[in-house]
This record gives structure tokens, C-alpha cells and sequence, in this order.
């Protein structure tokens, strides 16, 4: 989940522990290694990136991501890639890359159309011919705002072995396909919970095909789960591979 408190080193330590390897970041990894140059937008604290370098990828990995201290923990992690603060329009692409993704339901960060309309275009450029774009989205039709609640806490330690805890709760009701969380860390760190709140964007299959199209890209193939089953009302997750279109 892409959240802004991440931008405080404190809070990016605790990002692996929140947010352990699982079967996403498996699908993912997959895509990597068999694509020659990739970028991850959204990259977080490397974890995919730094994974495939270390099984052998020897070509260009480049991870982006706005949250310094976010990157301060890639780096740690691999400096054999090349990790770059800021968001897509920090440069101008030149169909680079063979692989662009979004991971960890970044793509729900993206709220205002424009914000929308400008990422997807700067991934259109960033693609090379033949290129693939992979992302995911929560489906809408699961809702899943409904379970973020203060009765699901997660306690996780901080770097020094300290107990955190952390729980989501949905700010105010949805507006449109707009939903607001606020999520608290409380730790002995802190002289009292640290506090963040932002806004997801729950898009479903159709508005994110007609997105990509004004973008230049088309859908290639859509799934509902890491197994690669069907897309259908009842999927949790809307797996969507993309591609440039003429």
C-alpha cells in the first residue's frame, strides 16, 4: 500500500516487515527476469529489484521512487541497481525498457485524472516496441475499505526490536471511486502515534481499459489472482498486463 508516512526513515524501516515477499512479488519477479531492462515505478525499498539482481539479472534494473528514505533502504539493500528519486515525469523517457511495472497497489496512488493521464503516458514512453506494462489494482467490487478497521492491529518491531503497532481505517465515507484512509503507527519511538492519511483510487476493468487507451496502451491480458485465474466480480485483484498500441 502506497502511503506518504514512508517518506520518514523511521516509519521506511518498518516497510519489509509490513510488507513481507508474498505471492505478488513471486508474479512479479517472474516478469523481471525475463525481460532485459525493467523499470519499477514505485519501488519502494527494492525489494523486487534488488531479488532479481541477486538471482542473476544482469541488465538495466532501474527503481523510482518520490520517498528518499524509501530509497535510503534500497540502496542498502543492492546498489548494483539504479535507483532513482522522483516520480515518472522526473525525465524524459525514450522507450527504454522492455518491462515497466507498479507493484504494491501503487497504482492506486494515482487519484486525479490528470495525475492518472500523465503516468500513463509517461509509461507509454518509457516503453520499448513490444514492451509490456504490469500493475495491479484492488477490484471494487470486493471492497475491500470495508476490513480496514482499528480491530485488525499489526505489530511489527522496529529496527532497535520494538514494538510497533499498526492498524487502517477508512477516513470518512467513499466519494466516487475514491476511498480515504488513515492509517497509525504507535511505538515506544514515538512520544505519541504517528499519524497519516491519504486517498485510494478503486478503478474497475472498464475505466482502466479506457485510461490505457488514451494513453496508447491496450490490455493485453487481465487476471484476478497471482495464479493468473480469471478476472471475474468476485476477484480481489485486477492483474492487468498492458502493451503499446498504434
Amino acid at each position: 500500500m502506497v502511503d506518504r508516512s514512508f517518506r520518514d526513515l523511521s516509519l521506511a524501516s518498518l516497510y519489509d516487515a509490513l510488507n513481507p515477499w508474498g505471492p505478488d512479488s513471486d508474479f512479479y519477479l517472474d516478469l523481471v527476469m525475463s525481460a532485459r531492462s525493467v523499470l519499477d515505478v514505485g519501488c519502494g525499498t527494492g525489494q523486487l529489484l534488488a531479488r532479481a539482481r541477486r538471482a542473476g539479472h544482469d541488465g538495466l534494473l532501474m527503481g523510482l521512487d518520490p520517498a528518499a528514505a524509501m530509497l535510503v533502504q534500497a540502496r542498502r539493500r543492492e546498489p548494483g541497481v539504479d535507483w532513482v528519486l522522483g516520480g515518472l515525469g522526473t525525465r524524459l523517457w525514450n522507450g527504454g525498457f522492455d518491462l515497466v511495472v507498479m507493484t504494491g497497489h501503487t497504482f492506486q496512488a494515482l487519484v486525479h485524472d490528470e495525475e492518472l493521464r500523465l503516468a500513463l503516458r509517461a509509461v507509454r514512453t518509457a516503453l520499448s516496441p513490444g514492451g509490456r506494462f504490469v500493475f495491479e489494482t484492488r477490484h471494487p467490487a470486493a471492497r475491500a475499505w470495508t476490513g480496514w478497521t482499528t480491530e485488525h492491529v499489526r505489530s511489527v518491531s522496529d529496527a532497535d526490536g520494538r514494538a510497533v503497532r499498526v492498524w487502517h481505517e477508512v477516513d470518512g465515507p467513499p466519494v466516487g471511486d475514491r476511498v480515504r484512509l488513515k492509517e497509525t503507527f504507535d511505538g515506544a519511538a514515538w512520544d505519541r502515534p504517528r499519524v497519516s492519511r491519504s486517498t485510494l483510487r478503486f478503478l474497475g476493468p472498464d475505466a482502466l481499459t479506457r485510461f490505457l487507451r488514451e494513453a496508447g496502451l491496450g490490455v493485453v491480458e487481465q487476471y484476478g489472482d497471482w495464479a493468473q485465474g480469471p478476472l471475474t466480480q468476485d476477484s480481489a485483484e485486477i492483474i492487468t498486463v498492458a502493451a503499446p498500441v498504434r
